[in-house]
């Protein structure tokens, strides 16, 4: 069965290099979102899988621990699992104190490590 990713505030390069990770090693639909409405929008229309947050939001600069903690504090939305990405330990220690899976940065794709974080959410 597909699983349904929601990417959320990654530039065009990252969203490209996280699709191509996620679906060549797993069986996903990758959907994309840039910010507070339209992750919600998404959240609230189908079932997510996963939540992919990128901690700062391409389009407009907002943070992605606010969305985190929106999604956490929402109880329809709570137990959709999110992840954090970044690079900043402190940002992803945040993000892991408002409800988030312990995520990863941009710099880790390529390491088994985040491969490893991601399959609990997305093997059948």
């Amino acid at each position: 069965m597909t699983k349904k990713v929601l990417d959320v505030g990654n530039c065009n390069p990252d969203h490209s290099s996280l699709t191509r990770l996620l679906k060549q090693n797993f069986e996903v639909d990758v959907l994309r979102a840039h910010g507070m409405r339209d992750t919600l929008d998404l959240l609230k229309s189908g079932d997510v899988d996963l939540v992919l947050v990128n901690r700062v939001m391409d389009r407009d600069g907002a943070s992605g621990l606010e969305i985190i903690q929106k999604m956490k504090s929402n109880p329809e939305l709570a137990a959709v699992p999110v992840m954090m990405i970044t690079n900043y330990e402190d940002a992803q220690q945040s993000a892991i104190e408002a409800g988030a899976e312990p995520g990863f940065g941009k710099s880790a794709l390529t390491l088994q490590s985040t491969l490893d974080k991601l399959e609990p959410f997305l093997e059948e």
